[in-house]
């Protein structure tokens, strides 16, 4: 991956404009691997059953393709500076939508397993790369429209995928899960081939292979612990936690203290000088960890805790992917009116206190009031997240594009897999708690502690936004035409 010397003049992006056919296109792949992140997970049990396996071994084929997701994202960088972005972006949609199309043919879960981690490949390059084709062909003015396409499958995908999932597995065949990929990849293959162009090659390094094994290494590990705290309904094994989880630090920190000493380190650390890059990547690594806990813990609640059916939690969910959708168009015309800083904090405040009223309903609750608080949750959830998404790259150079694209996707993938795993841990704690101290209280008193744990870690954005960020940050992105 080229590196940008710390002593060149300074630049801005200014591309044509927004390409929105090529926003487009870059958001519904985005929806498609943000979809096969989790949208298996309901239809478990149907495909466990036509494979002659058990429904929690089908979590395996969720965390093979998570996994290969982080591993191979911090590479993707260096591949479209080597490759040129058009050859790799081609080349992510084809393996993504071919491998989909044989993991709906898999004959047992070993193969599956196998055919996730190929489409998991696909997967890693085609989401960082389509964004980075969007930004390099976006000026700084048009960035917040382009931003606003590339937000949604993030918001959307795992709030439908339970949905989806269930019912394809219920009323069609679980096949269809991956076999709807195939009429999306192939449009979306023919739209890149029209779409996306390629600017000058510019002189690459050699890829820094330590620090990929390092790196991929502490990922994977990273991930794989998380997924033993967050495996559903079998018990933690801690050994094995405790140990990936150190193997993952001890990798970390050993890809941390090599990059001072390598030319071209895998992942460039230059974006972090950037204040509202680094300050928004910090913050909005644990905001994108809270509110992903979220679509994991409410179904859980409902039902576990309320005693309600599968459909009946499903119908509720809709309400938080509802206030995504109805407040998207006001997003940008919210962030010009009042500036990233103010829509960033309070966006994130306002998330902390629906948190923190969820943490006092009850099976008692009226029903309205719960709809109310999911949709306010959808709302400050979408209009965050454009926040976020929007500012990060508001003053980063055109150098510097792909380093910082690379490195932001990376964090967004580990906080991606923290939430669910952070969602069971406070779970579990707050099980274990009530377990000494208030033995019989009813199923739902855990979810109020989880959700109320959720609203108190939502302070720490608040206040590196409030504290971090300068009054007037990114305001020429928000000024816009």
């Amino acid at each position: 991956m080229t590196s940008a010397r710390p002593d060149a003049p300074e630049e801005s992006a200014v591309g044509p404009g927004l390409n929105r056919p090529l926003a487009v296109l870059a958001a519904i792949t985005f929806f498609m691997e943000n979809l096969d992140g989790t949208i298996i997970a309901t239809a478990a049990p149907a495909i466990a059953d036509d494979l002659g396996t058990q429904a929690v071994a089908i979590n395996a084929a969720m965390t093979s393709y998570l996994v290969t997701l982080a591993v191979g994202i911090p590479v993707s960088g260096w591949l479209t500076d080597r490759f040129g972005a058009r050859r790799i972006f081609l080349l992510a949609i084809a393996i993504f939508t071919v491998s989909s199309v044989f993991c709906a043919m898999s004959p047992n879960l070993a193969v599956l397993c196998l055919l996730r981690i190929v489409q998991g490949i696909g997967g890693s390059m085609m989401v960082p790369v389509g964004r980075l084709v969007v930004l390099r062909n976006t000026s700084k003015r048009d960035l917040l429209a382009a931003t606003a396409y590339l937000t949604w499958p993030a918001l959307l995908a795992p709030v439908i995928a339970p949905t989806l999932g269930g019912w394809l597995a219920s009323y069609a065949s679980w096949h269809w899960i991956f076999l709807i990929n195939l009429p999306i990849g192939i449009g979306c293959f023919v739209a890149a081939l029209v779409l996306v162009t390629d600017g000058p090659a510019p002189r690459v390094p050699k890829l820094d292979w330590i620090g990929f094994v390092l790196c991929g290494g502490c990922l994977a590990a990273l991930l794989l612990g998380l997924e033993q705290i967050g495996g559903g309904d079998r018990s933690t094994n801690w050994p094995l936690t405790t140990v990936l989880l150190a193997l993952s630090v001890a990798l970390g920190v050993a890809f941390w203290m090599g990059i001072r000493h390598r030319e071209h380190p895998l992942l460039d650390l230059g974006a972090m000088r950037v204040p509202t890059f680094r300050v928004v990547n910090a913050s909005g690594m644990v905001y994108r960890l809270v509110i992903s806990a979220a679509p994991f813990l409410l179904p859980l609640m409902f039902q576990l805790g309320y005693g309600w059916s599968a459909a009946r939690a499903g119908v509720l969910v809709m309400a938080l992917f509802a206030g995504n959708v109805l407040i998207k168009p006001a997003t940008s015309p919210l962030i010009r009116r009042f500036g990233f800083k103010r829509i960033v904090v309070g966006s994130s405040l306002c998330g902390g206190l629906v948190f923190a009223a969820c943490a006092l309903l009850t099976p008692e609750s009226p029903v309205w009031l719960i709809v109310v608080l999911l949709f306010a949750s959808g709302v400050f959830r979408s209009i965050g997240f454009s926040g976020y998404n929007s500012l990060q790259f508001a003053d980063i150079p055109v150098r510097q594009m792909s380093e910082a694209n690379t490195l932001s996707s990376t964090i967004g993938q580990i906080a991606a897999g923290l939430g669910v795993a952070f969602g069971a841990l406070a779970l579990r704690g707050a099980e274990g708690i009530l377990a000494v101290t208030h033995p019989h209280v009813g199923p739902d008193a855990p979810f109020r502690i989880a959700f109320a744990i959720l609203a108190v870690i939502m302070i720490y954005p608040v206040l590196e936004g409030g504290l971090g960020l300068h009054r007037r940050a990114g305001q020429e992105v928000a000024a816009g035409r």
